[in-house]
């Protein structure tokens, strides 16, 4: 309830704000609760006694209206702060007391929610991290998430609400850290056995600190290539922190299109086959086993679509049949 980031610091005051509002009814009928209680015991036979009462209309307005009022209050608060606080919608201030700069451009981050880590892609710094995240002090952050498999939640407490990351899916939050510091980040939604070690440090930085950190990670890092991303792509826990110096071109998009191996069919040309047609009793042919392994380290397989024709597959569009090609022409 005290974070040091804008729109964590928002919600906290929404929080507080409708736990205030809620309370005028809360605490009233508490009172009155423990008031008739005593007051109308069956020792005291002083109170009054109305057998037959029924009916009051001022009570009735105060018991219907009181509770209205704070409906219709929490209701305008919900839409408005529902508005303001989507996470889609860019920042238009750094602070309660701090606008945004027209110049100011928001830091672009990438992250793959992983079985049982985090993958953090900086595309302009040209950087990638596992299981470690940082940001300069008072610079508008944009983020954007999918998943490799399950849907799962990215969480920084100090910075903003969680976001869920699914697979073949795109989200965004739109965030900003005011205060220096290392914060903690996990991930709020049970993903299978991993799921408690799926945890990360996001550090606020100054700008120059920030920049120091980006070169030491050049630095010290390797290519993120796609066969690095399938290695890690595999489920392990308790990871360390891995850095890359550098990521190859395309790979976010191919993340985000489930199909960074080059075999499989990317979602975007599946959609489109099917916004066609579909592949008829051909696309049948066009699956084919992957190499996968579970949580222990056993060799698995799984059944995915193949990709139509890719440098890595150039039998496919045989493969898989021309009956895609022939609902497309059709249509």
């Amino acid at each position: 309830m005290k974070p040091h980031g804008d729109i964590a610091q928002q919600q906290a005051n929404l929080i507080v704000t409708s736990t205030l509002l809620m309370l005028l009814i809360i605490v009233p009928v508490i009172a009155l609760t423990l008031f008739f209680a005593y007051r109308y015991r069956q020792s005291n036979t002083e109170a009054t006694y109305a057998p037959d009462w029924d009916h009051s209309t001022r009570l009735e307005l105060v018991i219907w209206g009181a509770p209205l009022l704070i409906i219709i209050a929490l209701g305008a608060i919900t839409w408005i702060s529902t508005h303001k606080l989507d996470p889609f919608r860019p920042l238009d201030r750094i602070s309660e007391d701090k606008p945004l700069a027209a110049d100011v451009k928001p830091l672009q981050v990438y992250a793959v929610a992983m079985d049982w880590k985090w993958l953090f892609i900086y595309p302009e710094q040209g950087v990638a991290l596992v299981n470690e995240l940082a940001a300069p002090v008072d610079r508008p952050i944009h983020f954007h998430f999918t998943s490799t498999s399950v849907m799962n939640t990215f969480y920084v407490p100090a910075l903003a609400g969680m976001i869920y990351a699914m697979p073949g899916m795109q989200t965004q939050l739109h965030a900003v850290i005011n205060k220096a510091g290392i914060y903690d980040g996990m991930s709020a939604q049970y993903s299978g056995a991993g799921f408690s070690d799926m945890r990360f440090k996001f550090h606020g930085l100054s700008d120059e600190q920030f920049a120091q950190w980006v070169e030491s990670n050049k630095a010290g890092g390797n290519t993120l290539t796609r066969a690095d991303y399938l290695k890690l792509e595999q489920p392990s826990t308790k990871d360390p922190i891995q850095r890359f110096a550098s990521v190859e071109p395309g790979l976010w998009g191919a993340i985000v299109d489930r199909c960074v191996d080059g075999k499989k069919m990317c979602s975007s040309q599946m959609m489109a086959i099917d916004a066609a047609g579909g592949a008829g009793k051909g696309g049948v042919a066009g699956t084919m086993r992957s190499a996968w392994r579970d949580a222990d380290g056993a060799a698995r397989e799984r059944t995915v679509v193949a990709a139509l024709c890719t440098p890595t597959n150039p039998l496919g569009l045989a493969q898989a049949g021309t009956s895609a090609e022939t609902a497309a022409q059709k249509n």
